[in-house]
């Protein structure tokens, strides 16, 4: 219980709301999202009536009035209190927001979305502090996000109505201003198809970025992506889609990305992206091809000419050689010089079965994967632990994408 010269307050747990007592005889009710309350009952230590006091000015607590008392004149009243605590100007409350434990802060705020970070980090100095920790912002999961589009028969091949790029633009000048360059890992959904400017705008406010999941570049440039790799020196995984003229590219992540050691190629794999491979990047130690078209020449390649090469994942791919004819053909089985080559690596991670769901479907969709026609975690997945996705990130939950939508 804590005495107030405005009110005194008085907390009561429910299993999903808390009730506040003005006096024995009146009351208000809040809505608590399940996340708080199991903060409140991890944190003996906290001053629940503080943060409640918080959540109810940022909108994360709802209040439940009853039209048979005239409780709505004692909401400013709660509302002032939680002004006052926040500039410290209640000593008779306990500490003020500016000298609450850090780690505690950083625990809490770990539970809010991208939505709901953005008023609490303008609380106080120390808010702001504690919403740019790096354990918070460590991967910035946009894979909910999408454009609306449609698809063109000329180059980029892709049209993007102008409200999604404003949307896009505007969740990303949220999210660099927040986070403060603590972002390690970023995740972009296979339908987020940014420009250069959007690129360009992250990368100079990413500078310590490890590691980047962008399967879609169909409007990025050449000289987009390049600037982009420039600035990212710290990178070391990538995640990109088939392009044209891989050389390009790789060169780049060699000159500028001395700690580059895992790749992963979404789309089709032939000697041409096997051969820049092996040029600029010939010390990488993970490749993932899964799902994709790979051409047994390019796969040769990688498993006579890669020393370093340490984990490669073929699974559920379509394998493919030149018969004697000139036409393709799918080959079902990797012979046994390919098998023992591959047995040297520390990991190979290879499935062709047909009893397999995702070798199903690579086979009907003639091994290029629409991805739209499945799971939306399907594109998520991959054997290589460290390439696999997992669940969705917390900072771009359903309810961030739903309250961002563009209307």
């Amino acid at each position: 219980m804590y005495t107030s010269t405005v009110i005194l307050l008085q907390c009561v747990y429910y299993p999903s709301t808390m009730t506040m007592y003005a006096s024995p005889s009146n009351k208000i009710t809040y809505s608590i999202p399940n996340t708080f309350l199991t903060l409140f009952t991890s944190l003996p230590s906290l001053d629940v009536t503080d943060l409640l006091c918080s959540l109810l000015l940022f909108g994360m607590v709802t209040p439940y009035l009853p039209s048979s008392h005239n409780h709505r004149r004692r909401l400013p009243i709660l509302l002032k209190i939680g002004f006052l605590l926040m500039m410290g100007e209640n000593k008779l409350m306990g500490k003020r927001w500016e000298d609450m434990d850090t780690d505690v802060l950083v625990k809490i705020f770990k539970e809010l979305n991208l939505v709901e970070l953005s008023p609490v980090s303008q609380v106080c100095r120390l808010w702001r502090l504690a919403c740019s920790d790096p354990l918070i912002w460590g991967t910035l999961d946009f894979g909910l996000l999408k454009s609306n589009f449609i698809q063109t028969r000329a180059s980029p091949y892709i049209w993007v109505d102008d409200r999604s790029d404003r949307r896009l633009a505007r969740i990303l000048r949220v999210a660099m201003a927040i986070s403060c360059g603590n972002v390690n890992c970023m995740i972009f959904h296979y339908n987020l198809f940014m420009k250069d400017e959007h690129l360009h705008f992250i990368s100079e406010r990413s500078p310590h970025l490890k590691r980047l999941v962008m399967p879609a570049w169909n409007r990025i440039t050449k000289v987009g992506i390049c600037n982009a790799i420039q600035r990212w020196q710290a990178l070391e995984s990538l995640t990109m889609p088939t392009i044209g003229h891989p050389p390009y590219i790789m060169e780049e992540i060699a000159r500028s990305c001395k700690n580059f050691t895992e790749l992963k190629i979404m789309g089709s794999f032939d000697q041409q992206f096997a051969s820049a491979i092996l040029q600029f990047l010939p010390k990488l130690k993970v490749l993932s091809l899964r799902c994709s078209k790979v051409s047994m020449d390019a796969l040769q390649c990688l498993l006579n000419s890669m020393e370093y090469l340490e984990v490669l994942n073929i699974s559920h791919c379509l394998l493919l050689v030149v018969a004697a004819n000139g036409r393709k053909q799918v080959v079902h089985e990797l012979d046994s010089q390919i098998l023992e080559r591959a047995s040297r690596l520390r990991e190979f991670h290879y499935c062709q079965s047909r009893l397999c769901v995702a070798c199903q479907r690579m086979v009907v969709d003639e091994g290029i994967m629409r991805w739209y026609r499945y799971e939306d975690w399907f594109w998520r997945r991959d054997e290589v632990r460290s390439l696999d996705l997992q669940d969705y990130g917390k900072l771009f939950d359903v309810g961030c994408e739903r309250l961002t939508s563009v209307d």
